[in-house]
């Protein structure tokens, strides 16, 4: 199956969507707390996208053999999935080498 996921981040909400041929799966929950006005807005995009991700794997929208198209808002995201590039921000680094 195809799917497109979105996500998004506000300063006390992370939500995602994952649209298939025939439905839109919602989910909104509030920000981790214990990354709550800690993380700048750029690692609470990678949160929010990991947390997102595994949301739609446990609740099996996403199964083994779907595909995934993800939609980014932020450049450097896109870069640094598409690219060898480093990136200074070590917790950043690492979300790259868990997806």
């Amino acid at each position: 199956m195809y799917h497109v996921f979105y996500f998004d981040v506000k300063e006390e909400e992370i939500s995602g969507i994952i649209q298939t041929l025939d439905s839109n799966i919602k989910q909104n929950r509030k920000h981790i707390e214990i990354y709550k006005n800690k993380e700048v807005d750029l690692r609470s995009k990678y949160t929010a996208l990991h947390v997102e991700l595994f949301w739609a794997i446990g609740v099996f929208t996403i199964k083994n053999g779907d595909h995934l198209k993800i939609i980014l808002d932020e450049q450097n995201m896109f870069e640094h999935f598409t690219t060898n590039n480093k990136r200074k921000d070590p917790i950043i680094q690492k979300k790259k080498t868990t997806h």
